[in-house]
């Protein structure tokens, strides 16, 4: 663990309590379970002036005081990749990601990275993501495509994720689900955290971080419908996961709808294989995206259609 001042976070326990510090500080601070049982165990928090456990239990007007170690030095290499810029000022940039890029450098990604392609464009990029994610204010998964926000200035990327955590940055989603949904609009209230069984997935589970989708039908197609998805938070592999966990896996998605296509079987059969071949990636894109300037105040918003691999896929099927 960095030995480092950091960032000292001094936050204070609401009248309702809290179970556990862990859960506790990851949600006030937006960091993961992990990191923060790290810091714990490291001593760097502190329960009203005192060492504590991760599972601690809090009670009403505790005083938690969290040291956040600087980031590691990472150097990124500024590469000449395309990015399609949809917006750009002295303070920002609106991005259409590719699918298939990885949002910032992490192992196993160190190049070929959406940031790699930013840093050519924008040497001086908000430092606040720290050293490996510059500028990166919300971020998409490497096969979704779609609409991200990007901070150039430290001022803009501070009010822009607060922004964010106070749920004032819209995103909306269009994804194709398998199966029918038994509402044209629906919303999902369910927890998110680490699947118990593979650490590598998330799962709805009991002691999870609050996360919460509204779901509205654009389309309904022969055996599986198109989707327009808003998040009211944030949570990794939100829509995927709460999909999933509506028995309505996102077409395409190798990690939480893999084989669900085959319970589709009678008459329609080949065209759910035909849908399923088509689909090379999962069928998740960031249509929407609105928000205020962090400088002006002005009302942005922003539009990205389906890009051509979805699209095509979107066409054939309502020929279904």
């Amino acid at each position: 663990m960095a030995s480092g001042p950091g960032t000292v976070h001094e936050l204070v326990v609401g009248p309702e309590g809290a179970d556990r510090l862990d859960v506790f500080v990851s949600d006030r601070l937006e960091l993961s379970r992990t990191r923060v049982q790290k810091l714990v165990v490291a001593g760097l928090v502190t329960v009203d002036g005192r060492g504590a456990k991760k599972s601690e239990e809090l009670a009403p007007g505790c005083a938690v005081r969290v040291q956040v170690p600087p980031a590691q030095s990472v150097e990124i290499a500024a590469e000449d990749l395309p990015l399609d810029i949809v917006f750009e000022d002295d303070h920002l940039l609106v991005v259409n990601k590719a699918a298939g890029m990885v949002v910032h450098p992490a192992p196993g990604h160190r190049s070929g990275t959406m940031v790699n392609a930013l840093l050519w464009h924008v040497p001086n990029l908000s430092g606040v993501g720290g050293r490996a994610r510059p500028g990166i204010v919300h971020r998409l998964d490497r096969d979704t495509s779609g609409l991200l926000v990007v901070a150039k200035t430290d001022a803009a990327h501070r009010r822009l994720a607060d922004a964010l955590r106070a749920r004032r940055i819209k995103r909306l989603y269009q994804a194709a689900c398998w199966g029918h949904v038994a509402e044209d609009a629906l919303a999902i209230d369910a927890p998110i955290g680490r699947d118990p069984n593979d650490r590598k997935r998330m799962a709805v589970v009991e002691d999870g971080r609050p996360a919460h989708t509204r779901v509205k039908v654009r389309e309904r197609w022969l055996r599986a419908d198109l989707l327009d998805v808003a998040l009211k938070t944030g949570r990794t592999h939100q829509i995927r996961v709460h999909l999933a966990h509506i028995g309505h896996p996102v077409v395409g998605d190798q990690t939480y709808g893999v084989g669900w296509e085959r319970g589709l079987g009678g008459p329609t059969r080949r065209w759910v294989d035909e849908l399923a071949r088509r689909v090379r990636r999962q069928f998740l894109h960031a249509s929407k995206l609105a928000f205020e300037h962090p400088e002006s105040g002005d009302r942005m918003e922003f539009e990205a259609s389906l890009p051509a691999d979805l699209g095509g896929v979107a066409e054939w099927a309502r020929q279904g």
